[in-house]
């Protein structure tokens, strides 16, 4: 049994925590020691609690390891150490950096480039819609987007990602073969075949309320900047978005209603000096890498009025300002609501606009 070996037992043993290990490194120097050393100096170490202790001792045999090996074998998943060259570079630095991923799908180089987009589980209508317009033209880029799996915004990240066939990586508060929350089961199967399901913690860790400030950490560690579309003033978004500030990562976020106690999560963070975000632009010209590959792809498209009817561009261009209710369209434009709605299904079958809940509409 080598360090990384020894690291992978450890790491599944109940107690141990990212502290223990580094006491036990310190104090053996070598944590394969482990294997052979006399049990009486492992209880010695008092900066370990006796019942961790005990554990670590108990399950210090070659069946407890072929067992967990067996598990993650059997879940189809793969694990990452810090002592591996492939362990994301990202993380390796960052305060408490997890000395072992357990990852369902690939982990790809192409992963560094990465931004997370996270907000609010009861998330609103626009929040859904800002969430899915930034991820898709971030996705046009080659990004990776990361998120969290959660209801509501990361939902909608990491589905918009995938209608984009951009990559993306969901960072579970659990273990990778628990499926949380369980509505998101074929989301869950799908981020597998073009992405991944990354967790620090053991196999058939259930999602505790006190693991997902933990797993945020990570999140913001696997990218370059942090994007908050809506989120209460206790959201775990939040605190996401101050692991990015103490990594040194820039923090995006949306503006929202003052009403809206979904945006008073983001108000306050602009307020306290997070980027504003009302375009992506405001993201890529904060991030030089990204800046380039936008400035080289020249992927800001203009609609083609050419090919639509004086009637049709009339809405489009109302349309194109922000998504609007079908009834404020035929006020603006003046068009009979009977002939507006023959006109909007025809524009959502030629693939320009799309409804969102509410006969509120969109440019696709």
């Amino acid at each position: 049994m080598d360090n990384r070996d020894t690291l992978i037992w450890l790491t599944s043993i109940e107690g141990v925590s990212i502290k223990t290990i580094d006491i036990l490194e310190k104090h053996f120097g070598e944590l394969s020691f482990l294997w052979s050393i006399d049990s009486k100096e492992i209880m010695s170490i008092k900066e370990i609690n006796d019942k961790t202790k005990y554990n670590i001792i108990r399950n210090r045999n070659d069946l407890y390891y072929e067992n967990l090996l067996k598990k993650i074998s059997d879940c189809k998943a793969s694990v990452i150490t810090y002592y591996d060259e492939d362990y994301p570079s990202g993380l390796r630095f960052i305060n408490d950096c997890p000395k072992v991923l357990y990852v369902k799908g690939k982990l790809l180089h192409e992963d560094a480039t990465a931004i997370a987009i996270v907000g609010a589980r009861k998330s609103t209508v626009y929040g859904r819609w800002v969430a899915e317009k930034i991820t898709c033209e971030l996705a046009k880029l080659g990004i990776t987007l990361v998120s969290g799996m959660a209801k509501g915004i990361d939902t909608q990240v990491h589905v918009s990602s995938l209608i984009s066939k951009a990559r993306t990586i969901a960072v579970l508060g659990c273990g990778v073969d628990v499926v949380y929350p369980r509505s998101n089961r074929e989301l869950y199967n799908r981020i597998q075949d073009n992405g991944c399901i990354i967790s620090e913690f053991p196999l058939g860790t259930q999602p505790l309320p006190y693991n997902f400030p933990q797993r945020n950490r990570i999140i913001s560690g696997l990218s370059l900047g942090v994007v908050v579309v809506e989120a209460t003033e206790k959201s775990g978004s939040l605190i996401t978005a101050h692991h990015a500030m103490e990594q040194g990562k820039d923090v995006f976020a949306v503006p929202g209603n003052i009403n809206s106690i979904f945006s008073r999560g983001t108000n306050l963070l602009i307020k306290d000096g997070a980027k504003l975000v009302m375009s992506v632009e405001d993201i890529i010209e904060e991030i030089p890498c990204l800046l380039e590959r936008y400035s080289n792809l020249n992927v800001k498209a203009e609609i083609d009025y050419n090919q639509f009817s004086d009637d049709e561009v009339k809405i489009l261009k109302c349309i194109s300002e922000k998504p609007i209710h079908c009834d404020l369209i035929t006020y603006r434009t003046g068009i009979n609501i009977i002939e507006l709605n023959s006109i909007l299904t025809i524009l959502e079958m030629k693939g320009v606009i799309k409804q969102l809940p509410g006969r509120i509409y969109t440019i696709r």
